[in-house]
């Protein structure tokens, strides 16, 4: 398992990193969707094993909606119009996210009226489609979200590599030196000594990048010990779907890691810790 692990990692790392640094930035808005469509088809099958069937197309198609609102959110382009006037504009943003939201609202309700479904099942359905749509893919779309701010795709690299150092650190630490079980309940093999790891190895990538960021380190390690601990959130809550539906992964598309949702469960809640600073909070000031 260790040895599968290590090289499903060696495979996906570079070739995501390359995704990130040179493809265009549709290219990594399709690739996240993408994903999140695959770890949304897994979520959906943990929901029928505890009976929960979900409005599944209906919530796929609005969750593509979803990262083509927040990628076209950080499309725009400016006018001079001369003595200092400028004119920014958004260029193909259609529709918002909070449209989406809405659009999905109606379309569910009315999929709740006019199905053939029980109607003992039509809370369920809402409940559990709502629940992918607003646990999952609105806080993974931040990563799209990310990448179009001022050095945008050192900030996705950064992002990544704090979830995937932090994620092996607590791997490698809690199998060697793990004692105090953190959530015997959710996830049995979680320790202290592997959150501590995991924390430490998320501040070692803010150090490394700093310089390369040219940001403050304080600052960095900041966002990257909250933006570890909402990704710790993330993987608890993540178990503790998998506990109420009784299964041990979320799927095996990824020899070593389980499935798309156990790969990403860290950087559903990481991603927006960090959008939230340098998107929008350094921008108000």
């Amino acid at each position: 398992m260790t040895l599968q692990r290590i090289l499903t990692a060696a495979v996906l790392i570079p070739v995501v990193g390359a995704i990130v640094w040179w493809c265009p930035p549709e290219a990594l808005a399709a690739l996240a969707a993408l994903v999140l469509l695959l770890a949304l088809w897994e979520f959906f099958r943990l929901g029928d094993q505890c009976g929960f069937h979900a409005y599944r197309r209906w919530t796929m198609f609005c969750t593509v909606g979803i990262f083509y609102a927040q990628f076209a959110a950080g499309r725009v382009e400016q006018h001079s119009l001369g003595s200092g006037v400028e004119v920014v504009r958004n260029v193909s943003n259609l529709i918002s996210v909070e449209g989406v939201l809405l659009v999905f609202a109606m379309g569910a309700a009315w999929i709740g009226l006019v199905s053939r479904r029980p109607v003992a099942e039509v809370l369920p359905a809402v409940s559990v489609s709502a629940a992918a749509l607003l646990m999952l893919a609105l806080p993974f779309s931040y990563l799209v979200r990310l990448q179009e701010i001022e050095e945008g795709r050192k900030l996705v690299l950064f992002t990544l590599f704090l979830v995937w150092t932090g994620d092996m650190a607590a791997y490698f630490v809690g199998r060697a030196f793990g004692r105090l079980p953190m959530a015997p309940v959710l996830s049995p093999k979680k320790t202290w000594e592997g959150a501590v790891g995991n924390l430490v190895g998320s501040l070692l990538v803010a150090l490394v990048f700093v310089r390369w960021l040219d940001a403050d380190l304080t600052t960095l390690l900041l966002v990257a010990a909250l933006a570890n601990i909402a990704g710790q959130a993330g993987d608890l809550i993540e178990s503790t779907y998998k506990r109420g539906a009784g299964a041990k992964e979320s799927g095996g598309l990824l020899p070593g890691h389980g499935g798309m949702l156990d790969r990403i469960d860290s950087l559903v809640f990481a991603a927006p810790v960090v959008w939230c600073y340098f998107g929008w909070f350094l921008r108000s000031r």
